[in-house]
């Protein structure tokens, strides 16, 4: 067994959404100075890996603390949508050959944690990253329809950026799904899948009564 971590590291000026408040870390307290080091955090719900709750996108959805601790951890199955040119979408077609693999595998009756594997996480931290493929509404419908109840995504967000309607989150939280954004080293999941090794992932957020997300360590076990 082994870990992989796929989150993305919290630090001053990391890539945030438009509009979402800009992430700040730096010393409150030093050794040194102070006897002990503390870090202070300026850091938006949504910022680096982080889940949403469907609180995210209504007010009468709910709230990351209301949410089974089920959504954020348990087997998962990678989809491979590399290799797609900027602001491509992610249509249903890309998730038949899974949902009809689950349908009539081992695991029929039990909906796994979905992960896209995009491969946008290679441009964290430059501009073409906001360029992001990204699911379309019927995508979204397809896995809600299947019983899936926790998407991630190795980019900025499972719609396109900047949006307007948001309907692939429209979609999944109305379901009360669980999206995970900003993931990253979704290749090696995707690799161990190939070689028939089963997967786990664990997307525990903070426990923040109300919250519309948390900031996540997102982390798959192999084998």
């Amino acid at each position: 067994m082994r870990l992989l971590d796929l989150s993305q590291p919290i630090a001053t000026g990391m890539p945030v959404y438009p509009g979402d408040p800009q992430v700040a870390v730096r010393p409150a307290l030093t050794a040194a100075a102070d006897g002990v080091n503390v870090l202070h955090l300026d850091l938006g719900s949504q910022s680096g890996t982080h889940v949403d709750a469907p609180f995210h996108i209504d007010d009468a959805l709910p709230a990351l603390d209301a949410l089974p601790l089920e959504r954020f951890t348990g087997p998962a199955v990678a989809v491979d949508a590399r290799g797609l040119p900027p602001h491509a979408p992610i249509g249903p077609e890309r998730f038949e050959a899974l949902l009809a693999g689950l349908r009539t595998g081992a695991r029929a009756g039990t909906p796994p944690i979905v992960l896209v594997a995009t491969g946008w996480s290679a441009h964290w931290g430059t501009a073409a990253y906001r360029d992001h493929p990204h699911l379309t509404r019927e995508a979204a419908e397809l896995l809600v329809a299947a019983g899936i109840r926790t998407v991630g995504i190795d980019a900025l967000s499972v719609d396109p950026t900047p949006g307007e309607d948001f309907p692939a989150h429209r979609v999944l939280c109305g379901a009360h799904a669980v999206i995970a954004e900003n993931l990253t080293g979704l290749g090696p999941v995707l690799d161990a899948q190939a070689a028939g090794e089963p997967v786990e992932v664990s997307l525990l957020p903070l426990h923040l009564p109300g919250a519309d997300g948390a900031p996540v360590r997102a982390v798959a076990r192999i084998g």
